[in-house]
């Protein structure tokens, strides 16, 4: 009898066409009931229709392309092939951030690479959570062990969004925009968010885990429990990129990043970062904490430390939120 795997049943239907009970329990070797029974669970993850008819069976509308680890490699370049440890899919996992550290890469300047369907506890900073919809963006995180004391990982978020801006514009995107320290935006709406998670020794060497969440096509009845402007890429794309020849590309340039960043640290990635800075010359109002200060954005250090102007002064923030006030 052959196993009755989730993600098997969902690919037999991801083409969209009609396909029988009769036809999927003979496949898998199980009865249409069973069938029937595992689709209606599948069908309360958000993001998924399941329609059924008589005398045609079943399709996913719309249909759903899923990730594929062969297709995803057929799009790494060879030095990222050399340097990556692992490359694990997840149909379903509370976070991609908790489940790569299950797969730390055991040497230095390697990395291991997790990537979900679907995402049930995907956080953002502060423990906000990121709202996922099945196989309706990039959920994906990526454990990278660095040769550098921990203070030297604090660039590596902004070379990160360098990165993800990179990728996306060779898709043809010309309207995002960065926001420190990890945010991508379009037209003022969040498009991807970075949230990287450091850890070993002050010293070093030290792990940082870079998690991105890229919203590609949002079901909308999940996404309307986002609490903030958002947009996803199929709203900006006329002719958008699959899901796995996304996955791969952005892979790809992450470990390139991250071998850069290690041998160079922020600086050759500062021009670009500077060149896609969506709030340079803006009144902001930054927040640390309890403490709110208004005033005049004017970029990023060498460090990719926020400096903010006020009464001709400017000060120097490595973390926060930031946010722009007109007027």
């Amino acid at each position: 009898m052959k196993g009755f795997d989730d993600a098997e049943l969902l690919a037999a239907l991801a083409h969209g066409g009609w396909c029988s009970g009769e036809t999927l329990a003979r496949r898998f070797g199980v009865s249409r009931a069973a069938v029937w029974k595992r689709l209606q669970r599948l069908a309360e993850l958000p993001g998924i229709e399941i329609e059924r008819a008589a005398g045609r069976g079943y399709r996913l509308n719309p249909p759903l392309e899923l990730l594929q680890e062969q297709r995803i490699r057929s799009h790494l370049g060879a030095e990222t092939v050399r340097h990556l440890h692992r490359l694990r899919l997840c149909l379903q996992t509370g976070s991609t951030n908790d489940e790569v550290r299950r797969l730390l890469p055991p040497a230095l300047h390697q990395g291991s690479v997790v990537l979900a369907e679907h995402q049930t506890a995907g956080r953002g900073r502060r423990g906000r959570q990121w709202v996922t919809t099945f196989a309706g963006g990039l959920w994906l995180s990526l454990a990278w062990r660095f040769d550098l004391p921990m203070a030297a990982l604090a660039g590596v978020s902004l070379a990160a969004g360098v990165a993800l801006a990179r990728v996306l514009e060779e898709f043809g995107l010309e309207s995002h925009r960065l926001k420190w320290p990890n945010d991508l935006m379009v037209e003022g709406r969040k498009l991807a968010g970075i949230l990287v998670e450091a850890s070993g020794e002050a010293s070093g060497p030290c792990v940082a885990v870079v998690g991105v969440g890229l919203n590609l096509s949002l079901a909308a009845e999940p996404a309307a429990a986002i609490d903030q402007p958002w947009c996803d890429l199929h709203a900006h794309l006329p002719e958008p990129p699959g899901r796995n020849r996304l996955a791969g590309r952005l892979i790809d340039e992450l470990v390139r990043a991250c071998l850069r960043y290690q041998r160079e640290g922020l600086t050759p990635f500062l021009e670009d970062w500077r060149a896609r800075d969506g709030f340079e010359g803006r009144k902001v109002e930054v927040r640390t904490g309890e403490e709110r200060l208004v005033g005049i954005c004017r970029g990023v250090d060498e460090s990719g430390a926020l400096r903010l102007e006020r009464d001709g002064v400017v000060r120097r923030f490595h973390a926060g939120e930031v946010s722009l006030r007109e007027g």
